[in-house]
């Protein structure tokens, strides 16, 4: 079983799929849905300056363990802080765009090693 862990829901569409569709529909395989509390990551503010701002992000937040037959769909940057640890985090791949280049979903998904 797969879980969305991310704010949004995860549109799949199949590898035929073309970019620069405004349409959700064509070749769309399924959508996810995202469950009601996202994967993040703790952030600690150490102040800074006028441009940026110094932050030390910590461990990630609401993800459960891991259970034998899930796999949490989660953002990029938690799944990179947890690739060393966890096998069962996956993450949008091979991004599907509208005509504006934006990204509306993916063609599959990818474990950060």
């Amino acid at each position: 079983m797969i879980l969305n862990l991310t704010p949004h829901p995860i549109r799949l569409y199949w590898a035929e799929r073309e970019d620069g569709i405004d349409d959700l529909e064509p070749h769309l395989r399924e959508v996810i849905e995202p469950e009601p509390v996202p994967a993040r990551l703790a952030t600690i503010e150490l102040g800074g300056g006028i441009a940026f701002e110094m932050v030390e992000f910590g461990h990630a937040q609401n993800l459960p363990p891991k259970r034998d037959g899930y796999q949490y769909i989660v953002p990029l940057v938690v799944a990179l802080a947890l690739a060393d640890r966890r096998s069962d985090l996956l993450v949008p791949y091979r991004e599907v765009r509208n005509s504006s280049g934006t990204v509306i979903g993916c063609r599959s998904f990818a474990q950060p090693v």
